[in-house]
């Protein structure tokens, strides 16, 4: 299909097509591959315009838009955070994005991103982390085994080699849930009593945890010299995972500081309290790790050009896959002034709606 001859139509990729187009390539090579863009992407920071999401805050949870351009190509996802979702039956985090045409305006791309999200931001921890942690580190803790625990257990597999992974989660089915889905991808699984117990002897650590509050996953007698924290779990004003004293022994790296800062572990320190953005380490203006003692910790609350990274890189797969529906989702009158002509002309129509 020529969709510059279909000026109505926009490619819209499903849920079902979107876990057809991650089965198809595969959930390893997908996060490699996703990756890849995403770091890409990093490296060309300076060429996106950038700011903090939009969000609107309930009592509930918090609905927020992200969105970001490079000059060529426009993206923005809308997400949600509601924790108490899973009580009904309902996912914590849904999302949607889209991609458009600067040049004309025009969407190109619509596509589910629930999934797509779950897939960057695993991809990101992994980036980050092949920047931070221990090299040749194999095992990690997973603390709060819910819906992105598998991916990132799998994002860190893919570019990091983690091969080991100790589980905890304050709801063992969680754990349970975990083990299983994981059950013949090659990693070693422990299933352990206390956050403590899972992080004896690993390099690495993500907490992902989902309670909309001022949490202490981690507090400061948990976390020993030489670790690599990737912080996921922090993610709206008064969320957070860690203690503020884990903050002062580690050198801290964030995606975008004016958004972490309202968002993230950081929130708890002053305004002007030194962090480090990641894509100065990627580009090589700073170091990430330094030393075999240093405590990294990847304070990550999910950035609009690592969305822009996902939409990107399932644009580029569903042309080669054709995955995705035709979406009549613009008006395309035959002489674009006309555009209540096209409405007369609709309701003379046979069977016009």
């Amino acid at each position: 299909m020529n969709l510059k001859l279909k000026l109505n139509v926009v490619p819209f990729v499903s849920v079902d097509n979107m876990m057809k187009l991650v089965l198809a390539i595969g959930v390893e090579r997908f996060l490699l591959e996703l990756a890849e863009c995403i770091e890409a992407d990093f490296r060309r920071w300076e060429s996106f315009d950038k700011t903090p999401r939009v969000a609107s805050h309930s009592r509930e949870g918090v609905i927020e838009l992200m969105p970001t351009s490079d000059g060529e190509v426009y993206g923005f996802k809308y997400v949600n955070g509601h924790p108490k979702n899973t009580r009904e039956g309902r996912q914590t985090v849904t999302a949607f994005g889209v991609l458009a045409d600067v040049a004309t305006g025009y969407p190109v791309l619509l596509t589910e991103m629930t999934i797509l999200t779950a897939l960057r931001t695993a991809a990101t921890s992994a980036v980050a982390a092949k920047h931070l942690a221990p090299k040749g580190a194999r095992a990690m803790a997973i603390i709060g085994n819910g819906a992105q625990a598998e991916f990132q257990a799998l994002a860190f597999k893919a570019l990091l080699g983690v091969d080991t992974l100790r589980l905890y989660d304050i709801d063992r089915s969680a754990s349970t849930k975990c083990v299983r889905n994981l059950a013949g991808l090659g990693f070693g699984i422990t299933v352990c009593n206390s956050i403590e117990e899972a992080m004896e002897g690993v390099p690495i650590v993500t907490t992902v945890t989902a309670d909309k509050q001022n949490a202490m996953i981690l507090t400061d007698n948990m976390v020993g010299s030489g670790l690599h924290i990737n912080a996921v779990g922090g993610d709206c004003p008064g969320k957070t995972e860690l203690h503020a004293d884990i903050l002062k022994r580690s050198d801290i790296f964030v995606e975008y500081p004016p958004q972490t800062r309202i968002e993230g572990e950081i929130q708890q320190l002053p305004s002007d309290y030194p962090v480090h953005e990641l894509w100065r380490v990627i580009v090589g203006l700073e170091p990430g790790r330094t030393g075999d003692r240093q405590i990294t910790l990847f304070d990550s609350v999910g950035f609009a050009i690592e969305d822009f990274s996902a939409l990107r890189y399932v644009k580029r797969q569903i042309e080669q896959t054709g995955l995705y529906d035709e979406l009549d989702l613009l008006a395309d009158p035959d002489e674009p002034r006309d555009l209540f002509g096209m409405l007369l002309r609709a309701a003379a129509t046979p069977n016009a709606a």
